[in-house]
């Protein structure tokens, strides 16, 4: 056997160093690595974390600065126009000598000026059954005020004043495309001259609510007021001042009277849709000339129903409708021949089913002089005339 030819038995020990240490190196290396590259990628993480923080932050930052910044611009602008308004009333004393006293405060707003007057708005329940009127400008400059003339349906009011002192009008907006959700900013003197110029925020809760109204305090409804709602705080002498946009316009004229009692977060106010051509009316007529049949109506659900048929004979099919307690002479319906008793229950083929659906026919649908046909029952008999209407006195 020849050199090369020789075996030799392998070394165990020398193959078992040669598999465990490539193993132990890549272990060590691994966990190397790890220490190293996790603590890294996790500062990564929590940079980028604190970078999106940051920049939502600046975000919110800038809205609420947008926003904040906008409503002190527009309350700086509108400010001046609103004013105080306090009504006066005559009372007299144990020796029956005259004492002027403040029978209650409200707001207003100057919507408009000329060479020589201003001219503001307010509610109508604010001056009612006022001696003297007196207005409180901005800058507390007390001014006498001339009714030029009010309206309950609307609870409008519109007043003159001199207009040296006045350096500012509010613009009138449009509620047309006014939606829910809009911020809006209320301005007036609640709870008094004292707070005057008290500044709320809120939005615009509803376009288009229709509110009950009880003119006479009979326990029945004489009219449903089209209202804005709001959850701006209107408080007791807000009443006739301004519900701005943020465009700075008015877009609403404040009412406390048609607010409900007892309820937090829900103000009303009148859109200035409906208030501006009351307010042109007003201003240069004094009254809002509504057209009027001449008869004191009555809704028949006011009565139980077996005075529909015992009373008044009407048929089964009726569902409603108004009964006429009264018929004034030589008003229209009493040219018509309308009479006691007799149940109007359709206006120009539409049907009535109470009072504030005629009214709502009449004031916003005729006008003083237009024909209207009345469909009516007079001892269970069904009777048509057609009357024209007249002016409402």
């Amino acid at each position: 056997m020849g050199y090369y030819d020789q075996h030799y038995p392998p070394n165990p020990h020398r193959r078992r160093k040669n598999n465990w240490l490539p193993i132990l190196l890549g272990v060590a290396i691994g966990v190397l690595v790890m220490a190293i590259a996790v603590p890294r990628i996790q500062e990564m993480g929590q940079e980028d974390n604190d970078h999106t923080n940051m920049v939502n932050n600046t975000k919110e930052q800038l809205v609420s600065l947008d926003i904040s910044t906008r409503i002190t611009e527009v309350v700086e602008v509108v400010s001046p126009t609103v004013v105080g308004i306090t009504n006066l009333q005559h009372k007299a004393d144990f020796w029956e000598q005259q004492q002027e006293s403040e029978a209650g405060t409200g707001s207003g707003v100057i919507y408009k000026k000329d060479s020589r007057y201003a001219y503001v708005v307010t509610n109508h329940h604010v001056i009612e059954g006022a001696d003297d009127i007196e207005v409180m400008l901005n800058d507390d400059t007390v001014l006498q005020a001339e009714l030029l003339g009010a309206d309950l349906f609307s609870d409008l009011a519109v007043l003159r004043i001199d207009g040296t002192n006045v350096d500012r009008t509010i613009e009138l907006g449009s509620t047309e495309h006014l939606k829910v959700g809009e911020p809006v900013i209320a301005i007036g003197n609640p709870l008094g001259h004292m707070f005057s110029g008290s500044v709320t925020q809120g939005i615009v809760s509803g376009t288009q609510r229709t509110i009950p109204q009880d003119f006479n305090l009979d326990g029945r409804a004489d009219w449903q007021a089209e209202v804005i709602q709001t959850d701006a705080a209107i408080n007791p002498g807000n009443s006739g001042g301004a519900l701005i946009n943020m465009d700075a316009k008015l877009i609403g004229i404040n009412s406390m009277k048609i607010n409900q009692e007892a309820v937090e977060g829900i103000g009303f106010s009148i859109p200035i849709d409906t208030a501006r051509p009351i307010m042109d009316e007003l201003e240069k007529t004094g009254q809002v000339k509504r057209p009027y049949l001449g008869v004191e109506i009555y809704s028949l659900e006011e009565i139980p129903r077996m005075e529909w048929s015992e009373t008044l004979n009407l048929p089964s099919k009726v569902e409603g409708g108004v009964y006429v307690w009264s018929v004034e002479p030589r008003s229209p319906a009493d040219q018509a021949g309308l009479d006691r008793l007799d149940v109007i229950t359709h206006l120009d083929g539409r049907q009535i089913m109470n009072m504030i659906d005629l009214r709502k026919i009449l004031y916003q649908e005729k006008e003083v002089g237009d024909e209207i046909q009345v469909t009516y029952y007079r001892e269970g008999k069904k009777i048509e005339t057609t009357l024209t209407l007249d002016v409402q006195r």
